[in-house]
């Protein structure tokens, strides 16, 4: 159920904008192909703007990868509020000769707190992928190579954030989301937030936040108001003016909208905006001059193109200009796909390897046209069903991972399947994700062959299982 709204509402006019053009805009998104799933836009204070594509939910909450980050900036300027570090400590001077290399470079000890938040670590390349492979995580950046001296060289770096959270961490014993609850999110009224730990027991600080569509609204209306909520000023105003202002140039990225600047942890836009963004079109998108804030969730490879909405359709609204039209739907939603009836399975359980990186391990075709698929959590090795079945979707809970540092709560998935030509073809959309999957089944003898595809991902969007046995039931 949808909590009490934290941001009041208006019609567009009563705050200066058009309906239709705000239609139009909307039109635009839909008829646009990136895959957007919930937007808001928000304009002197008021929600004028909220829209979902069904299945999404405006109260999901949602993994927001790289959005993370400006929260992760904004916990590090509480602290440095409280006195705890300041942009020129050395990084180094946080951690213990255990978790430090042999010898220590000169640019290793030059690296400042500043660096981290500016990506200017001197690192030549991200580090996350490095990192990724030792379970200490901390000790395997500060391991690395500096090629470049701190200051000089943007190169954004992920694992540059995790040791923002780690150094938090290390200063007030609690991890970054605890820290950030009384100060932050339970002010905002974002109780539903949660944050991936890693295998060190560190907020993973850099990717991994989820929270709600209205929660991203309220953190956008936090940095208008110059960390001011309710009267209170809960993060200084200082910080956020320093922190959304350029502070380094990164003239070296190659969209235009991504080259406009770096503050901490916030990247500049044109336009004279700044955003919190996350990988596949997760945006915090912040029109100072127009006080407005917009907002989407999204499943895209080209996150330029909604900003390219947002500049032809949108910018021109704030503006008081005349913008295209677009047409918008009466209905607004991701459709599952369509085709006939699946042929009747077997009955049979056909297995895959334990050690498959999709997570796959069984598929059941029963002969009333449902598939029953089972999966694997990487967070502890559990199990849980999710079962495929002709026409709507067809709404299941997935047991939430145990990494997650907060309440642990079941995964909202929608499910649906048709025939084609013999295969069963079972889609798969876990909305608190912009994750979708399609699994193409097909029985060959006593196997099963299932090509799958992946609508968004960081590495292969499509790959095969061919099954290792199979058990009567």
């Amino acid at each position: 159920m949808l909590r009490m709204s934290r941001l009041p509402r208006s019609t567009p006019e009563a705050q200066g904008l058009s309906t239709a053009a705000l239609d139009s805009f909307v039109g635009a998104l839909d008829a646009g192909q990136p895959e957007i799933q919930t937007v808001m836009l928000l304009r002197h204070g008021h929600v004028v703007l909220e829209d979902t594509w069904a299945p999404y939910r405006l109260e999901d909450r949602h993994l927001l990868f790289s959005v993370s980050k400006s929260f992760t900036s904004t916990g590090i300027g509480l602290a440095i509020d409280e006195g705890l570090l300041s942009l020129d400590d050395q990084v180094i001077s946080f951690f213990d000769a255990d978790d430090l290399p042999e010898t220590v470079s000169d640019n290793l000890a030059a690296m400042q707190v500043r660096h981290l938040l500016t990506m200017t670590t001197g690192h030549s390349k991200d580090t996350v992928e490095a990192l990724s492979r030792d379970r200490r995580m901390v000790r395997s950046f500060l391991g690395l190579e500096v090629e470049h001296e701190p200051g000089t060289v943007f190169a954004y770096n992920s694992g540059a954030t995790y040791m923002l959270s780690a150094i938090l961490q290390r200063l007030t014993g609690e991890n970054l989301l605890d820290y950030l609850r009384p100060r932050l999110f339970e002010p905002l009224g974002a109780t539903e937030a949660t944050w991936q730990l890693s295998k060190e027991g560190i907020v993973v600080g850099g990717w991994g936040l989820s929270l709600n569509t209205e929660s991203l609204a309220c953190f956008g209306q936090l940095l208008l108001q110059h960390g001011e909520w309710n009267g209170e000023q809960v993060v200084p105003a200082e910080w956020f003016e320093a922190a959304t202002s350029r502070q380094v140039p990164n003239d070296n990225e190659s969209n235009p909208d991504w080259k406009q600047g770096y503050g901490f942890q916030f990247w500049r836009g044109r336009h004279n905006t700044y955003r919190g963004d996350g990988a596949f079109g997760q945006f915090i998108l912040v029109f100072p001059e127009y006080d407005a804030v917009l907002i989407t969730t999204s499943a895209t490879g080209d996150m330029q193109a909604i900003l390219n909405t947002a500049w032809d359709y949108l910018l021109p609204a704030l503006e008081g200009k005349e913008a295209p039209e677009a047409h918008r739907p009466e209905r607004l939603e991701l459709a599952p796909p369509s085709g006939p009836a699946p042929t009747p399975g077997n009955g049979q359980t056909y297995r895959f390897a334990a050690d498959n990186p999709t997570g796959l391990t069984a598929v059941r075709l029963d002969p009333d046209g449902t598939g029953t698929f089972s999966f694997r959590d990487f967070s502890d090795g559990s199990l849980h069903e999710l079962v495929c079945a002709p026409g709507a979707w067809r709404e299941q809970t997935a047991r939430g991972a145990t990494d997650d540092a907060g309440p642990e709560t079941g995964e909202r998935v929608v499910t649906s399947a048709y025939g084609d030509d013999g295969a069963f073809v079972a889609t798969f959309r876990w909305v608190e994700t912009p994750f979708v999957a399609t699994l193409t089944c097909r029985t060959e003898g006593d196997t099963l062959n299932v090509n799958g595809q992946l609508n968004v991902s960081f590495g292969p969007t499509e790959f095969t299982l061919t099954s290792e046995e199979m058990s009567q039931n």
